[in-house]
């Protein structure tokens, strides 16, 4: 009798899966074993948010300097998130087998001082659904863990190209500053020759020194933020990147859903699967038992159980969990606002930067155009150094202005790819 009730609740469970579990295995144990043997090769059939995570792209072009970035931290990642999918990945593993009956050893110790040791058997036949439910939620709990596993992996490419692009706007900073120390330094001897001769008041060359002292200050500050960058950057890769120079544009990443829906998608999931199981510990389940002791004398019986008494309160226990599914539905929309909020405004910082981007490289044309109209006229005798020396300060800032909305434009881009989740390939991670 206990090994056909044990039979019974598989057979209902195949049933059962389909309308409600995301588990395919009882369907392609009904097409046959090719069918079986294709949902293990592809497991990511049986799960929609899986699949997802699995072939998101990643919007860094191959053999750009990012790519390089992007490779060395992912390498050198120590992936704690994996272990946490393994982790869960094995529980599901473990749950997909929880219709099957129990059996285990029962010790007691009897009113005469002598031990009763028996061997149990408990196979449950009605559950209101718990069975189902709770398989429910070790898969939302491996799909929550695929989610971390790439969020993860997004922002550590993100932060090491964050710090890539410090050191790449520091380093382009550093190289202005050394050449305008260099032009500057001419003014300086020209105006202490001019000094030396009476021709020029010293507040002037004053003037010009205190300027050039600001400008190896910044060009110093520069150097250090360089050099802070790429080591921290260093720790978090496999190889050196230090000599790794230029940033690369990113490939559009499309109409692909943020990783913030997609996780509120699973907590969906799994909140739906936790309401299922509350509701059917308030519910009468049935179940099979049975004992051998060891003298061979048998016993079995049908029970019915419950988890959770009946209380004055029960009913509006069963209308919150009700209500579980419309909070869990109205928190994925609220996420996917969201998230389509701050992807609008991250698009419109961007395009801004790089339209203010664009107008600055006109503003640098033009300073430098009269910066050699300034030049010549010196030359010629029309102008005084100090005239030269401000134009040439103009020049300056507008470069430096210029640089400055050059990286600003490259942050809102990996910014804006980073609330996409679209900087790690789902596939690689």
């Amino acid at each position: 009798m206990i090994a056909a009730l044990a039979l019974l609740p598989g057979c209902m469970g195949n049933l059962a899966d389909g309308p409600v579990s995301r588990f395919k295995g009882a369907d392609d144990q009904v097409r046959g074993p090719g069918a079986t043997k294709a949902a293990l090769v592809k497991p990511a059939d049986a799960s929609e948010i899986i699949h997802a995570l699995q072939l998101r792209p990643s919007v860094i072009l191959s053999g750009t300097p990012y790519s390089q970035v992007a490779d060395a931290v992912i390498a050198a990642d120590a992936r704690v998130a994996e272990a946490d999918l393994r982790v869960a990945q094995l529980r599901a593993e473990a749950a997909k087998k929880n219709w099957m009956p129990r059996i285990g050893p029962r010790v007691s110790l009897n009113s005469l001082g002598d031990f009763v040791a028996q061997l149990v058997i408990e196979q449950v036949i009605f559950d209101n659904g718990r069975k189902v439910a709770e398989r429910d939620l070790a898969k939302a709990n491996v799909e929550i863990a695929a989610v971390a596993l790439v969020e993860d992996g997004n922002k550590r490419v993100y932060d090491a190209l964050s710090l890539y692009l410090k050191a790449e706007e520091n380093r382009d900073l550093a190289g202005h500053l050394g050449r305008a120390l260099k032009d500057m330094s001419h003014f300086e001897w020209v105006m202490q020759e001019r000094v030396n001769g009476g021709v020029s008041d010293m507040s002037d060359l004053n003037v010009l020194r205190q300027k050039l002292a600001a400008m190896r200050a910044r060009k110093g500050e520069a150097e250090e933020a360089t050099a802070t960058a790429l080591a921290e950057l260093n720790a978090m890769s496999i190889r050196n990147l230090g000599d790794l120079r230029g940033i690369g544009d990113l490939r559009d990443a499309g109409a692909a859903e943020p990783l913030g829906v997609i996780r509120a998608r699973a907590e969906r999931e799994r909140t739906m699967a936790e309401a299922r199981i509350a509701r059917a510990s308030h519910l009468p389940g049935l179940s099979a038992s049975g004992s051998v002791d060891r003298d061979g004398n048998t016993l079995g019986g049908l029970e019915i159980t419950t988890d959770s008494l009946f209380s004055l309160g029960t009913m509006a226990e069963f209308q919150a969990l009700e209500v579980v599914k419309e909070a869990s539905d109205r928190k994925v929309a609220e996420a996917r606002e969201v998230a389509e909020r701050h992807v609008q405004a991250q698009s419109s910082k961007l395009s801004a930067y790089q339209r203010q981007a664009t107008e600055a490289v006109t503003l640098t044309a033009q300073a430098k155009t009269n910066l050699d109209l300034f030049r010549a006229q010196y030359e010629g005798g029309q102008r005084q150094v100090m005239d030269v020396v401000g134009v040439y300060e103009t020049w300056a800032q507008a470069l430096e202005t210029e640089l400055e909305l050059k990286y600003k434009a490259a942050r809102a881009e990996l910014e804006l790819a980073r609330l996409k989740g679209a900087l790690a390939e789902g596939a690689r991670i």
